[in-house]
């Protein structure tokens, strides 16, 4: 059975919606909205790449418009890497809420810094990290 395989201009919609919300945490400090941006990451890491929000809006929204590809990459590294995004924003949530705020401030730079290098140059830090992990994981006996 073969791995998921996902449209690669999914993840990068979602990725320019994700640096506008955390672009604006940080120069607001409102932490509720780095909260809402936690449970998106959460919904993306932990259920899969179906359910997560910004791409649900991209199936219906915007990949209608752009017409099909033939392009297509494992649904895996994407979805580790909402995982990686969840927990620096639930660390950023929590520094915010315990008055921590260079914390929570440090925590969402370093996600920002992360959905912008997938955004703007289709580098997703979180995919090659599970890339490597895959690497050096001892092999399951597949």
């Amino acid at each position: 059975m073969s791995a998921p395989q996902i449209d690669p201009r999914g993840p990068r919609f979602g990725a320019w919606i994700t640096t506008v919300v955390l672009a604006v945490v940080l120069a607001t400090g409102w932490w509720p909205l780095l909260a809402l941006q936690t449970i998106v990451f959460a919904i993306g890491g932990f259920l899969g790449l179906q359910h997560a929000p910004y791409g649900v809006l991209y199936r219906r929204f915007v990949a209608p418009r752009l017409g099909p590809t033939d392009e297509r990459e494992d649904a895996a590294p994407p979805q580790f890497a909402q995982t990686v995004g969840f927990v620096f924003a639930i660390v950023g949530t929590v520094g915010y809420l315990s008055g921590l705020t260079v914390l929570g401030a440090v925590a969402t730079a370093l996600a920002l810094v992360a959905a912008f290098l997938n955004a703007a140059f289709g580098f997703c830090l979180g995919c090659e990290m599970y890339l490597i992990i895959r690497r050096f994981a001892p092999a399951t006996g597949k």
